[in-house]
């Protein structure tokens, strides 16, 4: 039996080590407990001396939302209703009427109808405002009980009275069991390439892809294009299905490094994938997230699809959610996740902002080279950067602005009731002639809105020269024209994000995939390269 002696100064290092561990938790433990008695005891004292009353809910939930505000976007406290509609998102399942919506403060907007869901059956459009349910005006009420009011019980039913088009309309809606499809589309785009869209990465996200995939087999597919843009991600576990679909059994496909060992963990590969061989093209582009990221990084990485489109999200953070107490929860960030090949894609570092709150970008300070299995040159610190860039013109500040607003929206609308048809949603096109119109029409939007027409019109309301009215119009269409030509540097931008919006009034989502597997440059793109297996193994290759 093997026997260890120990010093006397090594079992007075070893005891002073620990004491110190032991006091600086203590010390930790104590400061924790020392600001949440000093928020008890302000509380309390607001509560019971300020003049006005107060509401305590609210109260304490932007001191929370303040408290985690300097972290980082994805560490959020969740009330109640966030909670549900998180599970929503996470299941993609509830009862409601299918539709996506804007909160106006004269009520709900409908944003998209969902086809063959409660809504469309209705018979409600892109555009209505529900003011009144059951008789009850929703005028001015707060997000969570407007959400409450179209949510509900499948089979149950309710009246609305909604504005179309400067008229009221009443309409009896039965609510119904919605479920989101993380995978809305899936066809052929010719005898032997298949093409799958996958939106987001709910519960459902893996087996709908292979239902997808198998039954694209069926038809005749010998080559894939997977759609990931704007996909923003969701869950881990789905993703790394997702990747062992292609990938081989025992492959490593995620790591994760946390402060809390348990969630540091090495992901690997466990089931038998589905198809070895296939080639793939996976579309990325700025909207791609989190587990977009995961799955064209791993597939990247082992030389197993060409990644083509724009750089991705760079999000490389992984959130977990916690149970608090009263139903909150909160969902907080517990660590970061690399690619087989090591690399961390994650661009913002939001841990070193500077004095005036900028956070600072990981490539800043340089980025590091990694290597996937075939010896390819990949690179961290920024999202994922695809094999094959497909150019777009560089959008203006004016642009980003638009694309933030409803303008876009508003204007399909319009062009919706302007136009009682177009044609084919395969044959549909939007002209030169239609920008000119879109254009014309921001004269008489009030949501797109410039900095400088902002900073202006402030400006003139705080003049006391009220006799400068002329000159104050004259500038203002001066603004309007600069804007104009700012939006116009990026009509190819434009003129497909007007597309899309358009043929979503008329034909609902499918219709825009549909249109898309013709006539969109990058899925193009993607067919001319898998039809040029030289080129796609050329690219795959190290040299």
């Amino acid at each position: 039996m093997m026997r260890f002696k120990f010093s006397k100064n090594t079992i007075i290092v070893l005891l002073v080590g620990t004491i110190f561990l032991s006091f600086a938790f203590k010390s930790k433990f104590f400061e924790v407990a020392k600001q949440i008695e000093i928020y008890n005891t302000l509380f309390k004292e607001l509560n019971m001396y300020y003049v006005d009353e107060i509401n305590p809910a609210e109260l304490t939930e932007k001191a929370i939302k303040n408290t985690l505000k300097d972290l980082d976007p994805y560490t959020n406290f969740y009330n109640e209703q966030d909670v549900e509609d998180a599970r929503i998102l996470r299941e993609g399942e509830y009862g409601g009427i299918g539709v996506s919506i804007y909160y106006l403060k004269q009520g709900i907007q409908i944003k998209e109808i969902f086809k063959g869901d409660a809504a469309d059956k209705a018979g409600l459009k892109s555009g209505d405002v529900i003011v009144s349910v059951d008789g009850q005006s929703v005028k001015n009420m707060e997000r969570e009980q407007l959400s409450m009011l179209i949510k509900g019980t499948p089979n149950s039913t309710f009246s609305v009275e909604i504005e179309r088009q400067g008229k009221n309309i009443q309409k009896e809606i039965m609510r119904d069991k919605v479920v989101v499809n993380p995978v809305p589309f899936s066809e052929m785009i010719d005898e032997e390439t298949g093409y799958i869209v996958l939106t987001r990465f709910n519960e459902k996200a893996s087996s709908e892809v292979k239902k997808a995939f198998r039954k694209l087999k069926k038809a005749g597919m010998k080559k894939l294009v997977f759609d990931l843009r704007g996909n923003p991600g969701g869950s881990l576990l789905e993703s790394l299905n997702i990747c062992n679909f292609f990938l081989p059994k025992g492959k490593t496909l995620v790591t994760t490094k946390a402060k809390i060992k348990k969630w540091s963990n090495t992901y690997k590969s466990t089931n038998e994938p589905l198809d070895l061989e296939i080639p793939i093209v996976v579309l990325v582009n700025g909207r791609s997230a989190s587990a977009s990221e995961i799955v064209s990084g791993s597939l990247q990485d082992y030389d197993r699809a060409v990644i083509m489109g724009k750089r991705s999200f760079g999000k490389g953070l992984v959130q977990r959610y916690r149970k608090l107490t009263y139903g909150t929860q909160l969902k907080l960030t517990i660590s970061k996740y690399y690619t087989p090949s090591g690399r961390c894609i994650q661009e913002l570092d939001y841990t070193n902002r500077d004095k005036n709150g900028k956070v600072p970008k990981f490539s800043d300070t340089g980025v590091h080279e990694f290597k996937t299995a075939n010896g390819r040159k990949v690179y961290d610190g920024g999202g994922v950067l695809p094999d094959v860039v497909i150019k777009t013109s560089k959008k203006t500040e004016a642009t980003e602005k638009l694309l933030n607003s409803k303008a876009v929206f508003n204007f399909s609308v319009n062009y919706y009731y302007q136009h009682p048809s177009i044609e084919k949603d395969i044959d549909f096109d939007f002209k030169d002639a239609d920008f000119v119109e879109f254009t014309n029409y921001l004269k008489l939007d009030t949501t797109f809105v410039t900095k400088q027409e902002a900073l202006f019109k402030e400006a003139y309301k705080a003049s006391l020269l009220k006799n400068i009215y002329k000159e104050y119009e004259q500038i203002q269409e001066k603004l309007f024209e600069d804007k104009i030509n700012e939006i116009t540097k990026n009509k190819d931008i434009l003129k497909k994000t007007l597309t899309e919006e358009i043929l979503n009034k008329y034909y609902y989502q499918e219709g825009v995939y549909t249109h898309n597997l013709t006539k969109d440059l990058v899925v193009e793109e993607a067919v001319k390269l898998l039809k040029d297996q030289n080129k796609y193994k050329q690219i795959l290759s190290a040299k």
